[in-house]
């Protein structure tokens, strides 16, 4: 039976645990000291479980600071009516310059040309322009590199308009917190703001820490840790998950629209990829798909949860519709069928049996961050 905690107009959602946010939040917080910040990632809609929402729960559990990876996505912050300070984690145009102090969004700072124009602009304006500084210290992805951090700040120190509110780093391996490459990374950051004081310039706020850096590499917390995906309760890594338990926040439901007995043989589906193998069959209908972010590639692969057990998803998943096959098998009864209405899970937990977004991101070869990206763009959310 639909409930009031589901969407009027679609049998299909993503339900995000507000609570688990929280106390994952907290869990973050509490890894760092009390002078120490927490800057919660919130990029791509909140890893795809809707920023309004996760941010008003980041924020009432502790974050100081907030990271987005747009322009777009700092003003929707601040248009949700966020007051605390907000990272883009990039160097945007420079005709974006506007947008960011109207809205006072912090960009990262890697090239002269930017720097100026921001400077300028703010200037213009009576303002000043806060910036963090981004340091290439190994994964060459953005940045100044981590030998020209001096020279650099030399280049653009002399502006008024500027201020430089931070200096950070990103690691290519700190799920890796032992290796070399990840030792590296930290030897040339911590030579880098250290080159920055003894010239005399301030770093400001000094951080450099993911979510697994974050919880394996405490040695370089600095002043403030980046905690991204881990907030959503997904582990970036098995050996952070043995240090730093976390609730999965987002689950993924659907209720049945329509069920058939196809005779034995008939095919389901585009493309007849899956046929009956035996008499009553029954091909349940669920209205999510491809578009919704269920990956095609996990057609006749992947499972549902139905009444705390696991059921075949059969037939090409379509874009925005899947089939499942109850009673394919003996593993249920033969007389427990679905009717239209009745529900499942396509992440999270039914009884004693739980389908994760790793679980289904080991299937694809990718990561978790994507499927909850993927799932978080169309489907309705519900904030329980």
């Amino acid at each position: 039976m639909q409930t009031l905690s589901e969407p009027p107009t679609r049998w299909a959602w993503a339900e995000i645990d507000t609570g688990a946010l929280r106390r994952n939040t907290r869990a973050f917080k509490g890894l760092i000291g009390a002078r120490q910040r927490l800057c919660c990632v919130v990029k791509a809609d909140a890893y795809g479980h809707g920023v309004e929402r996760c941010a008003k729960v980041m924020h009432a559990a502790g974050a100081d600071m907030f990271a987005v990876a747009t322009v777009l996505e700092g003003i929707a912050l601040r248009e949700a009516g966020q007051k605390l300070p907000i990272l883009l984690l990039s160097e945007p145009p420079a005709t974006a310059v506007d947008a960011l102090l109207e809205h006072d969004i912090m960009p990262s700072i890697y090239t002269p040309e930017f720097a100026w124009a921001y400077g300028e602009r703010a200037a213009a304006l009576g303002r000043v322009g806060k910036y963090h500084l981004a340091i290439n210290t190994g994964m060459n992805r953005i940045g100044v590199h981590y030998t020209e951090v001096v020279d650099f700040r030399r280049s653009v120190e002399f502006h008024a308009g500027l201020e430089c509110d931070g200096t950070f780093t990103h690691f290519a391996t700190a799920d890796e917190p032992d290796g070399w490459d990840h030792q590296l990374q930290c030897k040339r950051f911590v030579e880098a703001i250290a080159g920055l004081r003894e010239a005399g310039f301030d770093p400001g706020i000094v951080h450099c820490d993911n979510t697994p850096g974050s919880v394996l590499n405490k040695d370089m917390h600095f002043d403030m840790i980046r905690a991204g995906i881990g907030l959503y309760g997904l582990q970036p890594c098995e050996r952070a998950a043995a240090v730093l338990p976390l609730e999965p926040v987002m689950s993924i439901k659907a209720r049945v629209t329509h069920e058939c007995h196809p005779a034995m043989g008939e095919g389901v589906g585009y493309g007849y990829t899956y046929r009956v193998p035996r008499t009553r069959v029954q091909i349940c209908t669920l209205p999510i798909g491809y578009a919704d972010g269920l990956p095609r590639m996990l057609s006749n692969r992947m499972e549902v949860l139905y009444r705390g057990q696991r059921i075949r998803q059969v037939g090409n998943i379509c874009m925005d519709q899947c089939m499942v096959a109850i009673n394919e098998t003996s593993i249920l009864h033969p007389a427990i069928e679905a009717e239209p209405g009745d529900l499942m899970t396509i992440v999270g937990a039914d009884g004693n049996e739980r389908i994760t977004l790793d679980e289904l991101a080991g299937m694809c070869g990718t990561i978790n961050y994507e499927l909850a990206c993927g799932f978080g763009m169309r489907l309705e959310k519900i904030y329980v």
